[in-house]
């Protein structure tokens, strides 16, 4: 296998994992609106109001939205999905690392299943190999 096979593989795992993120985060807002249509909102009095419903869900529309670009940009080899990526792995850390000591063994097991993709990303975004490939092309700027 030539260097390049193996640099487009990474930036489809890059994809594909972001693309699998957009589509988790899409998908919860979905499943927060069904949940307020069929149950109403619920929750402490403080969070659980129609404008902080909404909020929610347009948050988790954005993200995963916005994470799904960045599938499109990993897959076209584009630079600027790099940084988005990057920002999104570590919110995603932030969350599951804390989640890996819950005593729900379901959520213990997607805790570490998402820790170790946002790992995996982060690392794979800024191997050489990777960096080089999003920079081809690109002259290197001129000293004075």
């Amino acid at each position: 296998m030539n260097g390049e096979t193996l640099v487009i593989r990474r930036l489809r795992i890059l994809a594909s994992i972001s693309g699998i993120q957009g589509v988790f985060y899409v998908v919860y807002a979905v499943l927060i609106v069904v949940g307020v249509a069929r149950f109403g909102v619920s929750g402490p009095r403080e969070v659980a109001n129609a404008s902080g419903v909404t909020l929610e869900v347009v948050i988790f529309l954005f993200f995963g939205l916005g994470m799904l670009l960045v599938a499109g940009g990993w897959f076209a080899a584009k630079r600027w999905a790099r940084a988005p990526f990057l920002l999104a792995q570590l919110l995603a850390l932030v969350v599951s690392i804390p989640l890996i000591g819950a005593t729900d063994a379901f959520q213990k097991w997607v805790a570490i299943l998402v820790t170790l993709a946002a790992i995996v990303g982060i690392y794979l975004a800024f191997t050489p190999a990777v960096t080089r490939y999003l920079l081809r092309g690109e002259a290197a700027p001129e000293l004075p």
